[in-house]
């Protein structure tokens, strides 16, 4: 099987992701129920024994609500995330099975490579991770309020690359969250807008027009946002800069509670 991703579940309410290449499969946090992400497994014909591991990005709870679940379920999944994460969720994995990362020092599960490289989100330890396989790259960047240098650098060559565009701005500012919440949402350790995922698509096909790469948008907030608006917002930014979606940038949208196509590399 081709390298490959796969979107279980991705929004607000819990995410969880499926980046498998021919012999290894791995999932990207674990925010949803464990029997939604056994049900992913089954969907796209990957058996539990391939499952290898489970990255955590961080700690919050759409990002780990089945962790304890899947330690059972899979056994042989070793759970890795940093030392900062972890003293936000130990209690939750058996001992046996926490395996500790040093943020931006890459490490290898099975034939991927795993690269986790720090982003901007109030959390202990929060990172976003680029995976290597059969000379291709997946990154994955969402829960950031903003897309710092480091972060930029590390998606600049992925063949696929899931971005968060979490809210539209002027839907959450009218919107029945409290301020102090909008001020999280908005501020540089709070998420990214529509908007902001799009000018970060411009820099990339400024400096990177010769990349060829699919985006899949993701993270949309059940509250503040939607996927049309994700999706259009995000085009016209392209379009007022003159990029144009096509073979170059191809553009999808993941939903919450929706099992994605499988994306091949």
């Amino acid at each position: 099987m081709a390298f490959s991703f796969c979107s279980f579940s991705s929004g607000s309410s819990g995410n969880c992701y499926l980046v498998r290449s021919s012999s290894t499969a791995l999932l990207v946090d674990a925010g949803i129920s464990g029997k939604k992400i056994l049900e992913g497994l089954r969907a796209t014909d990957t058996p539990e024994e391939l499952v290898k591991g489970v990255l955590v990005t961080h700690e919050h709870i759409d990002h780990v609500k089945s962790l304890r679940v899947l330690s059972k379920k899979l056994p042989e999944a070793g759970t890795y995330a940093n030392g900062g994460t972890w003293t936000q969720i130990e209690e939750n994995v058996p001992e046996k099975q926490r395996k500790i990362f040093i943020t931006g020092e890459a490490f290898s599960i099975g034939d991927i490579e795993v690269k986790p490289f720090p982003i901007s989100h109030d959390a202990a330890e929060p990172v976003g991770f680029s995976l290597f396989a059969e000379g291709k790259q997946i990154s994955i960047v969402t829960d950031t309020g903003y897309i710092t240098e480091e972060i930029f650098a590390e998606m600049r060559q992925a063949d696929i690359l899931a971005l968060e565009a979490n809210h539209d701005e002027n839907m959450l500012k009218v919107g029945r969250y409290p301020w102090n919440v909008k001020q999280r949402i908005l501020g540089n350790k709070g998420h990214l807008s529509n908007v902001a995922a799009g000018n970060c698509l411009c820099r990339l096909m400024d400096e990177c027009c010769d990349k060829p790469r699919r985006v899949l948008l993701a993270h949309l907030s059940r509250e503040n946002n939607f996927p049309e608006m994700a999706y259009q917002t995000i085009k016209n930014v392209l379009e007022e800069s003159e990029h144009y979606l096509g073979k170059k940038l191809q553009l999808n949208t993941m939903m919450k509670d929706e099992i994605s196509m499988v994306y091949k590399v």
